[in-house]
């Protein structure tokens, strides 16, 4: 009776996926295409031990099939003492809140996309390592995330250099609804790393460039109401131009007019140093205003407009229809 008991607990598992299609005017020309396809995996094999699988199959020109399979999580977390866990595998960095909260089902994201901060890849998206964390504790319900893993340049098999990142992240919830965050993140670049998630593709940096990045946030949302505002900034130092500050900030705002209406609006802004040798080097800016309509919790459509200034580059606009569903 005992093991059957056991049985029952261990297949506790919930396979869940998510996908996203639009349509958009950009240019000139009407385009349709095909976001991410999420598969989504949790299980609980005892009242300790879980899993958590994210595998996400995407369109990418540089496949010889034009598509990818990207493992993007493998976390095995064990339970610990209370609300205190230990984490081992392949997690979202937990530098700010939007990286912390949302995978990559984009029925979850209030806008259609990521702000700028991740596509120009000042976010460490992933860290390959091991983790101690807590949550919810005492009235505030205070949060933390001390990481340790594989740094930037580095695959999901080995580490490309002898150096750690180290992420240190705390976040409260006074009142419902409310998270207020800070986060550092410590990386050592060793010259010769071919940086993934990084705008323009996958750049070679030619030598070591330290780089701390220090995040805080405001996240607010209640049934009427939601706030989202996150700063970073990446302090990357090299040997030949010293100390070089990246600001980047992204505001977020929406009011739910109806309970599935709900008007939004977003701006980006990133300021780089006109000596920067680790980022693009190109001053960008970008303007959203949409609106969201809920079906219901699995089933939300969006419609956005975009305007992007860039320093370097022509301004370029872009109004896009999304329908994103959970399954």
């Amino acid at each position: 009776m005992l093991c059957s008991v056991h049985q029952s607990f261990a297949q506790r598992t919930q396979i869940r996926g998510f996908v996203d299609a639009l349509t958009y005017y950009q240019g000139g020309k009407l385009n349709f295409g095909l976001g991410e396809q999420d598969l989504f995996i949790t299980s609980e094999l005892n009242e300790r031990l879980s899993f958590l699988g994210e595998t996400v199959f995407k369109y990418s020109a540089d496949s010889p099939t034009l598509f990818d399979i990207s493992i993007e999580r493998i976390i095995m977390k064990y339970n610990y003492a209370g609300n205190h866990s230990v984490l081992i595998g392949k997690h979202h960095t937990p530098v700010n809140y939007w990286n912390d909260t949302y995978h990559h089902g984009r029925v979850f994201f209030p806008t259609i996309e990521r702000p700028l901060v991740f596509s120009e890849g000042i976010i460490p998206l992933h860290t390959t390592g091991v983790s101690l964390q807590g949550q919810n504790l005492g009235n505030i319900r205070f949060g933390y995330d001390l990481m340790v893993g594989n740094g930037l340049g580095s695959s999901d098999l080995a580490d490309n250099d002898k150096f750690k990142s180290v992420t240190a992240a705390m976040h409260i919830k006074p009142v419902d609804g409310l998270r207020l965050g800070a986060s550092f993140y410590h990386d050592v670049i060793s010259g010769g790393s071919i940086l993934h998630n990084h705008a323009g593709g996958s750049p070679m940096i030619m030598s070591q460039v330290n780089q701390n990045l220090v995040t805080g946030s405001v996240a607010y949302f209640s049934k009427k109401y939601e706030l989202l505002v996150e700063s970073t900034m990446a302090m990357s130092k090299s040997d030949s131009l010293g100390m070089q500050n990246t600001i980047a900030t992204y505001a977020y705002a929406g009011l739910k007019v109806t309970e599935k209406f709900i008007p939004y609006v977003r701006f980006d802004d990133i300021q780089y140093k006109n000596k920067e040798v680790y980022f693009s080097n190109n001053n960008a800016q970008s303007f959203i205003g949409g609106l969201r309509y809920e079906l219901n919790y699995l089933a939300v459509l969006k419609l956005e407009y975009q305007y992007t200034k860039r320093q370097m580059s022509t301004d370029t606009d872009k109004l896009t229809l999304q329908l994103a569903i959970g399954f």
